[in-house]
C-alpha cells in the first residue's frame, strides 16, 4: 500500500463497524480514511457514531470516496474515486503540517 511505503502505519477494517469496534477497543490513529459506501455501517453512519462519542470525535477524517454525502458529517478533506496518490498525499501531509 502507498501509504506503508511512504513511512505510514496502517490498519484497515472491512467494514464501518469493525472500524468503530476497533477505535472503541482502544485503537487511536491518528487519522481515518473512510469511504462512504461500506457493508454494515456505511461511512456516514461511522463518523456520526464516532462524533457522538467524545473519546473518538476529535480523530480527524478524510473521506475517500465515488459516493458523495452530506457535509454534516464534518471532515477535514474529501477525495472523491478515482484520485491521483499525490492528491491523497497532499491532503494528508496537510493534515499533518505544523501550525503557524
Amino acid at each position: 500500500m502507498v501509504l506503508e511505503w511512504e513511512g505510514y502505519q496502517v490498519q484497515c477494517a472491512s467494514n464501518g463497524q469493525e472500524a468503530l469496534d476497533a477505535l472503541r477497543a482502544g485503537s487511536r490513529p491518528s487519522l481515518i480514511l473512510l469511504d462512504i459506501m461500506m457493508p454494515v455501517l456505511d461511512g456516514e453512519q461511522f463518523r456520526r457514531e464516532q462524533l457522538r462519542d467524545p473519546n473518538l470525535a476529535s480523530i480527524p477524517v478524510i473521506v475517500v470516496s465515488a459516493a458523495r454525502f452530506t457535509d454534516t458529517i464534518k471532515v477535514t478533506h474529501y477525495i472523491h474515486k478515482p484520485f491521483e496518490v499525490q492528491e491523497l498525499l497532499s491532503a494528508i501531509h496537510e493534515q499533518f503540517a505544523p501550525v503557524g
